[in-house]
């Protein structure tokens, strides 16, 4: 691992949901990789641990947090948890997110509309909710929302998770609003494009993966977003690279 003493980001907290695989995992690793201590959130806790035994190993700092964010008192206990521990939050990514079945609207299951809409909306609202008065108690708190195309151009058989993230990216926009002129906490949609993810890989089965950008690029990315002085707002898509 590179020397992290002089980055801008030594030394600071992040929290990232969905941090056992893809481009949660990603992110964590390039975070820590910049000199911030990641706590890690996921359902499985496995892959949580490989990540963690990964970031210790180039000699980042990493600390795990199981859970499943449909527990959203859970979320809470966490939030009392890190404000206990360290006083602050400086960096919170919104990751985590499920796909559901790709299908017609008449046709969607009930039960699953609901799973979806509960961890795709409603634990990001919960973990804003719970994290907002940490994020307030850095000198520069930053929240980063991962986004899809399908938030901003309906396509046909993604109702629940388009609509989700739809949502999603309204609350969040929100929320920047709110605390954009009375904190220093500011806010950012990372829309990544297409990503080698096992969830790209379920929605478009046989797709090439050779066309698609690793999770590293974007990881890479959302970090150098941090990184620099004046912290870019609003809706950020990524470009596709040139194959």
């Amino acid at each position: 691992m590179p020397d992290a003493s002089t980055s801008p980001l030594s030394g600071k907290l992040a929290l990232v949901t969905g941090a056992s695989r893809g481009i949660g995992a990603a992110t964590a690793e390039a975070l820590a990789a910049a000199g911030v201590h990641v706590v890690l959130t996921g359902r499985t806790e496995a892959g949580l641990i490989e990540v963690e035994n990964r970031i210790h190993a180039a000699g980042g700092k990493a600390t795990i947090a199981p859970l499943d964010l449909r527990d959203y008192d859970a979320i809470d206990r966490l939030a009392g948890a890190l404000a206990t521990r360290w006083g602050k939050l400086d960096i919170l990514v919104l990751n985590a997110a499920t796909l559901g079945s790709l299908t017609p609207v008449p046709h969607i299951d009930l039960k699953e509309f609901d799973l979806v809409v509960s961890l795709n909306l409603t634990a990001n609202m919960r973990l804003i909710r719970a994290f907002d008065p940490l994020l307030r108690a850095s000198d520069a708190g930053r929240l980063i929302s991962l986004t899809s195309s399908v938030a901003m151009t309906p396509r046909p058989f993604w109702g629940p998770y388009a609509a989700t993230k739809a949502a999603l990216d309204t609350l969040v926009l929100t929320y920047a609003e709110e605390v954009a002129n009375t904190t220093p906490v500011r806010v950012a949609i990372l829309d990544p494009g297409k990503t080698r993810t096992k969830m790209r890989a379920r929605a478009f089965p046989g797709e090439d993966e050779a066309t698609l950008k690793a999770p590293q690029v974007v990881a890479d990315a959302l970090v150098e977003m941090l990184r620099v002085p004046t912290f870019s707002e609003g809706r950020i898509k990524l470009q596709e690279p040139t194959i």
